[in-house]
């Protein structure tokens, strides 16, 4: 069992979740914390943020808290809350080393574009540059 678990969730995408919740609770085998971390992405681009309000990532990150806080009081009460704002695969790596998590479980997709293929999936680099084990479900 492991002390202490980060699950990255995508409250747009329930397929970000609705396997990996799951095995990270089973994984946690009811003694381990339980970590849901909710990512407002950044935007990459000074071009883009010209365009949104001054305070457009601090209502998102409010906004996402409030979303993420909710999810967990509905579906793993237990679980502590967790928002953060950059690129997915480097904010989740980051957040896991702060928390000093031990596992990351996450849910991934096949490739099925071809940006990806070209790319990586976010869960291709967690697992390539992560320092914990990652447990990737389908």
């Amino acid at each position: 069992m492991f002390d202490k678990i980060l699950l990255p969730i995508d409250l747009n995408h329930s397929e970000s979740w609705e396997t990996a919740l799951p095995m990270a609770k089973r994984c946690a085998g009811g003694k381990g914390e339980i970590h849901l971390l909710g990512i407002v992405h950044d935007l990459g681009a000074a071009m883009v943020s010209s365009f949104l309000p001054d305070d457009f990532e601090k209502t998102a990150m409010k906004n996402l808290k409030a979303q993420v806080v909710e999810f967990a009081s509905s579906n793993v009460p237990e679980a502590t809350a967790h928002v953060a704002h950059g690129h997915v695969a480097e904010t989740i790596l980051r957040i896991a080393d702060d928390l000093g998590a031990d596992l990351i479980v996450m849910s991934s997709h096949p490739p099925n574009d071809f940006k990806t293929m070209l790319i990586g999936s976010n869960a291709d680099k967690i697992v390539r540059h992560a320092t914990i084990p990652v447990l990737v479900v389908r």
